[in-house]
């Protein structure tokens, strides 16, 4: 009898979600089993292959040099199985199942998820609206929605971009009457701007230079928004300069209610990603899901 009939591959699977978590607790929410499984089964595992797989001390584990060895060698044979499987569910054309999805409050948004409910009966929806949602109240769903400038902070999760929107520094011709023109991204420090989006968590504005570099700068704000639309009305009531993308005041530029600010740097782009977890058995729901989304955007840049 080969070594692969002692092992159950549930074994493997819990021992490579530890190896990836870095904890018993992470890998055990992550498979929806009680801790003592995922501790069991990496118990089983240690047994059979006579050897340890980490070193537990009370603060925290750390995986041995064979641990390290055995999840480096299965990982792509796991993913190759993985895939395997996966093809096979793809000869099965529905989409089922509810899909779980946290997103922004923006009418583009709301039809993108409609049509998707209407092209797939069979999926039940869960939609909850968030502009920035917290780490700790992300799990349980499928994807999230959000708009970032600049780096992503690093986490599990995996980013698709959805559609990225130029932006431009704008401001009412009212608020340049009273209000010194900057010309450096420096000066605005020194002069009323409107925070909006990431900029909410005390983000500051990000610009990117020639070379594609980002740079950041803290600016004075005392009009804090997490709507890009209010962020736009606070700017045409010349209540400070705002960073926006161009398609969403293309009109009031072309009117003069409001002007670009040229600065020696751009503004980086607005971008809306989704986010999903780490590719291990995905349901079919989520890639297809993201897939429809970019459709729709594609569709929206074309109008």
């Amino acid at each position: 009898m080969g070594m692969l009939e002692k092992i159950d591959q549930q074994w493997l699977k819990s021992f490579h979600c530890v190896y990836e978590n870095n904890s018993f607790k992470r890998a055990a929410e992550f498979l929806c089993l009680p801790t003592s499984n995922v501790s069991r089964h990496i118990a089983l595992l240690e047994e059979q292959l006579d050897v340890r797989l980490f070193d537990r001390t009370t603060r925290r584990i750390a995986s041995t040099k064979a641990g390290d060895h055995l999840y480096l060698r299965t990982q792509p044979l796991l993913d190759k199985l993985n895939d395997a499987l996966e093809e096979v569910t793809q000869h099965s054309r529905e989409v089922m199942g509810q899909l779980n999805v946290l997103m922004p409050d923006s009418p583009e948004l709301a039809q993108a998820v409609v049509s998707f409910c209407a092209l797939h009966p069979s999926i039940s929806l869960c939609c909850d609206t968030s502009i920035s949602p917290k780490e700790d109240f992300v799990d349980g769903f499928d994807v999230i929605l959000s708009f970032h400038r600049g780096k992503l902070e690093d986490n599990n999760w995996i980013a698709k971009e959805i559609k990225r929107w130029p932006s431009a520094v704008v401001a009412s011709p009212k608020l340049l009457q009273t209000t010194s023109k900057p010309f450096q991204i420096t000066d605005l420090k020194h002069v009323p701007c409107i925070n909006s989006f990431t900029a909410l968590n005390g983000t500051p504005w990000i610009f990117i230079n020639a070379t594609g570099e980002l740079l950041t700068q803290r600016v004075q704000s005392a009009f804090k928004v997490n709507s890009g639309q209010i962020a736009k009305a606070g700017a045409l009531a010349g209540l400070g300069f705002a960073i926006l993308p161009v398609e969403l005041c293309r009109d009031e530029i072309k009117t003069g209610a409001l002007e670009v600010i040229e600065l020696e740097y751009q503004p980086e782009d607005l971008v809306l990603y989704a986010f999903y977890a780490s590719r291990k058995h995905i349901a079919k729901k989520v890639p297809v899901f993201i897939e429809h989304l970019l459709h729709q955007a594609n569709l929206d840049g074309q109008k």
